[in-house]
């Protein structure tokens, strides 16, 4: 830190101290330049000029606290010290020294109009006291003077906002840095828990529901029970592979692999290719599905075709879960600028609450609007629960649509 550096910061802890130093100073400087000027000496009015200087010269302690009556003092006590002897320019320093302490804390404009007063009453003090035509180097000194401490005032006080608007705006970048480094965070962590949800929660409600058979025949079907254990095992294996696969895809973005390390292929993400098997799991368990597709199939984006395969699954679990016993159709329809699925059941079971405790609608509607698309999941009297989702997929160039309708 630089020694003006430590004044600075010594001037603003104490603001009367320093003050009070400039006063001295300012007096101290005057009464030189007016020795050298015409000599000082101690006569009665010299003495009461001393006074008048010197209570003119401690006005400037109070320069911060009151800078606009400072300057109104200063004014009155230099016209009443030119009537007392002349001037010649010396306690302009006080007059400078308050002008400037304005210019510091007005706007321009008051800055302009203060100046320009304060200009015309010392002129014409100068005038009426000092026996001085009105363009005399006194005059013109005591005009140029006003004038020069305004417009320093005036630059030091832009200056001054000009930083701070700089420094507010650094400070609000980094906050907006700060808050779009957490709002990511967040979503990161959101994604990784809709991630690990949707591959739990369907591996283990069908572990659930073939657990809960085998448990039931054990011992008056053994084979059957030894198909549920079998389906166990093949939904628990399914389980791990899916979660492998979603914590490489979570890693990948911040791997750096070594160059020397053999790297093996990612395990593909799933998408609407894997339906078949998804719906087959599902049927393995005595739920009943059909699936429909109309238009061209084709190949979506990549987020696209996880999107709506996690949401098919989250969608046939709840249906699983809710309505056991209906059956559950899955329609998907190929758009020429966007893909089109729902899920629907035929249950006449309670409604699924939408606004419950648990995540797969949140998830499901989350995972749409992340893409850019739309999610609906409503009850329908007497007709079971829907859920539509309607996500961006632009056809190719040349696609003719056209309506097709399968059932798995």
């Amino acid at each position: 830190m630089s020694r003006l550096t430590e004044v600075r910061q010594a001037a603003r802890r104490h603001p009367l101290v320093s003050d009070g130093v400039l006063a001295v100073t300012v007096y101290a400087l005057a009464l030189m330049a007016s020795s050298m000027s015409h000599g000082y000496d101690t006569g009665p009015l010299d003495a009461q000029r001393t006074i008048v200087g010197a209570l003119i010269s401690g006005a400037l302690v109070f320069r911060r606290r009151w800078p606009r009556g400072v300057l109104a003092f200063t004014t009155a006590g230099t016209a009443l010290y030119l009537a007392l002897g002349g001037l010649r320019g010396p306690l302009m320093l006080v007059i400078m020294v308050a002008m400037y302490t304005v210019a510091l804390d007005s706007s321009r404009r008051t800055t302009v109009t203060v100046a320009t007063w304060t200009a015309l009453l010392l002129a014409t003090a100068g005038m009426v006291f000092g026996d001085h035509y009105w363009l005399s180097p006194v005059i013109v000194s005591v005009v140029a003077q006003t004038g020069l401490a305004a417009a320093v005032g005036d630059a030091v006080r832009s200056r001054r906002a000009y930083v701070t608007a700089v420094e507010e705006r650094a400070h609000r970048a980094e906050r907006t840095r700060e808050e779009e480094a957490e709002r990511r965070v967040m979503e990161e962590r959101l994604r990784i828990a809709r991630e690990l949800h949707d591959v739990l929660a369907h591996h283990v409600a069908l572990i659930n529901v073939q657990a809960g058979v085998a448990a039931h025949v054990l011992e008056t079907d053994p084979s059957q029970a030894r198909e549920a254990l079998a389906h166990i095992r093949q939904a628990g294996r399914s389980a791990l592979e899916e979660l492998r696969t979603t914590v490489g895809l979570l890693r990948r973005p911040n791997a750096r692999p070594d160059p020397a390390t053999p790297q093996t292929a990612p395990e593909p993400v799933p998408g609407l290719d894997r339906l078949p098997q998804l719906i087959a799991s599902f049927t393995a368990t005595g739920l009943r599905v059909d699936r429909q597709v109309e238009g061209d199939a084709r190949e979506l984006p990549a987020t696209v075709d996880l999107t709506a395969y996690r949401i098919v699954q989250e969608a046939l679990t709840n249906v699983r879960k809710h309505a056991p016993e209906a059956t559950a159709v899955v329609r998907l329809t190929y758009l020429p600028g966007e893909f089109r699925l729902e899920v629907t059941d035929s249950g006449t079971s309670a409604p699924q609450d939408t606004a419950g405790t648990g995540h797969g609608l949140l998830g499901m509607r989350e995972r749409a609007l992340s893409v850019g698309g739309a999610f609906t999941a409503r009850h329908e009297a007497g007709r079971g629960f829907r859920v539509t989702a309607v996500l961006p997929a632009l056809a190719p160039p040349g696609a003719v649509p056209s309506a097709t309708t399968g059932t798995a």
